[in-house]
């Protein structure tokens, strides 16, 4: 895992915050999960999502306090060159990811309050890796940290448990279609219907938290 961008982006915070704050990682746990392909490739496809529970555990991507969002990670599989053809080929190019946090309003809704820029992926197939970035996302306490992919990411395991899901941005009619561009844009209202049982998206965010906000 790249660790040494992500330093560079907590150093900028300043002492006064690295003497008080947090570090805290929204959505690591000891449950491990590979992301598939090359052989049964799947992928995360033009939509924004966030994990619902992994095994018994919920709201593992439900920041806990405010902070700043400095980084955030994501799994990779290694998809082979015909793979990445077809996904590019019908997924709008290149594979793609940043994070957005939502959030969370009654009966599914969720608003995008902000979101992370847009970094291409296919340097790093087969690798865990983290981006730094540039300028921190605010994030405040009950906001979810969600997975935002226009195009395309191998960051998908499957064949886990159905006590595991995740959820996307996309209406109950549409669970299915897997083309269309549902992507979240800042300030945008959406209902996250489809819900993906046995499977789990691989990413987390790295939150740095206010100081004087701890419990």
């Amino acid at each position: 895992m790249k660790r040494i961008a992500a330093l560079s982006a907590l150093a900028l915070l300043g002492p006064a915050a690295g003497a008080q704050a947090k570090i805290i990682e929204i959505g690591q746990t000891t449950d491990a999960a590979t992301p598939s392909c090359p052989h049964t490739c799947n992928a995360v496809s033009r939509t924004t999502g966030y994990q619902a529970k992994v095994g018994v555990k919920r709201g593992l991507f439900v920041v806990p306090q405010d902070g700043r969002i400095v980084a955030w990670t994501v799994q990779l599989a290694k998809p082979g060159p015909s793979q990445i053809k077809f996904f590019q080929q019908n997924l709008g190019g290149e594979a793609s990811a940043g994070i957005s946090l939502l959030q969370p309003g009654t009966r599914l809704f969720s608003r995008t309050v902000t979101s992370s820029p847009v970094v291409k992926l296919t340097p790093y197939f087969g690798q865990t890796v983290q981006f730094a970035l540039d300028r921190s996302l605010v994030a405040k306490k009950g906001e979810v940290v969600a997975l935002n992919v226009p195009t395309w990411a191998p960051a998908l395991a499957v064949g886990l448990g159905s006590d595991t899901s995740w959820r996307a941005s996309r209406p109950s009619s549409g669970c299915r279609d897997t083309q269309t561009q549902t992507a979240q844009q800042n300030g945008q209202n959406t209902q996250y219907r489809c819900l993906y049982r046995t499977a789990r998206l691989l990413y987390s965010a790295t939150l740095v938290t206010d100081p004087g906000t701890g419990v």
